[in-house]
């Protein structure tokens, strides 16, 4: 299988990186040509456009910041579907809304070739060592063909449906962590200001019933002062942004996530799109004066864990 790979940012160069490691005969494209020699360089091969990727790879997967971005991508002059025939694979591994990636990929089927939508979640730590979690939806018989590839870029694997239910759970989930760093945030403030040693603070929250997979991370980068993630806050916003669509869709009427929206709309008027999103905390470091740091934490996190094979999860009663 030749696989070729478009978006060597924080999440892709970890993804591909992975692949390369594993064997996997991987083709690579990026407008950063530093990135792009890094790979060279690795041992992976250059392709010029996205059309001429697709031409000579079996699968190609796209791993890019937005919407727009992969759109432009998929459709532009140079674009991967001038290349799409039977047996082509297009694999979205951006964090996309669910009606795009429809809309894309049955500009895909057209040509007779088949679409996956496989976002990420876990943290670009997990990346880094192949023991990240991946969504994918498809059709059954194409998630089966492309399983060996993503066992070899993620530990845990969720077949999640149709096209465009993995695109749906990811935004889903990065609702759920976003929620969570904003109340680790308001927690550790408001312990700050009673008074509490933030070390003990923070032992309290992971051995208690408050705790977070985003606790358990973003915490201690809030902690260490870094507050890096490799995350900005222009994404976050994106992310529930699109999370809000597919909640207007379906005619819910949420009231957390507008609220988190704005929240996160401040903090960009504040402090820029590209800050980093743990510092979210500062919208109340700022109010209060107070400076929400302690020894001990480290400035970026580790995955600790041995990279393992990558198997399937299978839901409950299925």
């Amino acid at each position: 299988m030749k696989v070729g790979f478009i978006g060597l940012g924080n999440v892709g160069s970890k993804l591909s990186g992975s692949l390369l490691r594993n064997g996997i005969e991987l083709c690579v494209h990026d407008l950063n040509i530093d990135l792009v020699s890094k790979f060279k360089n690795l041992g992976a091969k250059v392709s010029q456009t996205p059309q001429e990727m697709m031409s000579v790879c079996d699968v190609v997967i796209t791993c890019l910041p937005s919407p727009t971005i992969s759109a432009d991508v998929m459709e532009g002059e140079n674009g991967l579907l001038k290349s799409v025939r039977s047996g082509k694979i297009w694999m979205e591994m951006s964090t996309t809304d669910e009606a795009e990636v429809k809309r894309l990929g049955a500009l895909v089927s057209d040509r007779g070739g088949a679409s996956v939508d496989c976002p990420v979640s876990g943290g670009c730590h997990r990346a880094d060592t192949g023991n990240i979690s991946i969504f994918a939806g498809c059709e059954r018989e194409t998630f089966e063909y492309i399983l060996p590839l993503l066992k070899k870029m993620g530990r845990r694997i969720l077949h999640t449906g149709v096209l465009g239910s993995a695109s749906i759970l990811k935004v889903l989930t990065n609702y759920l962590a976003t929620a969570n760093l904003i109340t680790c945030s308001e927690a550790l403030v408001v312990a700050k200001a009673a008074g509490m040693d933030l070390n003990t603070t923070y032992e309290a929250m992971k051995i208690s019933s408050g705790n977070s997979f985003v606790h358990e991370t973003e915490s201690q980068v809030i902690l260490n002062g870094s507050r890096d993630i490799s995350f900005t806050m222009d994404l976050v916003l994106k992310d529930i942004g699109i999370f809000q669509e597919v909640a207007d869709r379906a005619n819910v009427p949420l009231e957390i996530n507008p609220l988190m929206i704005d929240i996160f709309k401040d903090a960009i008027d504040k402090y820029g799109p590209r800050e980093l999103s743990p510092n979210i905390i500062r919208r109340l470091e700022d109010k209060t004066g107070l400076k929400i740091l302690a020894k001990g934490f480290p400035p970026e996190m580790t995955d600790e864990e041995p990279e393992e094979p990558g198997y399937e999860v299978v839901p409950n009663g299925r």
